[in-house]
């Protein structure tokens, strides 16, 4: 017994280190990943719950669309912009999230500037370039 048990530890410490040097560089998973890999797993279960061959056929190819583009993600090489592509996700869900302020962007330089809400007519200065623009909060 203690022969095979080494002998199956020795083979996932192999198999763990061909993975790991296959990983290596690869951008691996994230938040974006995640919500990607649910919405085609939804997909997936509603073309089985639906009875109409065309909607049957649509959410078919949409989860298997969504799951080929997880695994694209998860094997890319270019990291930055796999990051930036979640980074964008984020922001977009910490927008969704926060009702206290609004968001806008500089005209200038782009920044992201967050003010609160329900202020009326403001006048908002960017930190970055220091340009000064009106808004309605």
């Amino acid at each position: 017994m203690h022969g095979i048990n080494s002998w199956f530890r020795q083979l996932f410490g192999k198999f763990s280190a061909g993975l790991r040097c296959f990983m290596a560089g690869r951008y691996g998973t994230d938040r974006l990943n995640m919500v990607i890999l649910g919405i085609g797993l939804a997909a997936s279960l509603l073309s089985v719950m639906v009875s109409s061959p065309w909607w049957n056929m649509i959410l078919f190819v949409l989860s298997y669309g969504m799951m080929l583009w997880a695994i694209f993600r998860s094997l890319s090489r270019n990291t930055y912009k796999r990051y930036q592509e979640n980074r964008r996700f984020l922001q977009m869900v910490t927008r969704l999230k926060d009702r206290q302020h609004r968001y806008y962007d500089c005209p200038k330089c782009r920044q992201m500037v967050r003010v609160p809400r329900g202020k009326g007519k403001i006048s908002i200065t960017c930190p970055r370039c220091g340009e000064k623009f009106v808004k309605k909060t």
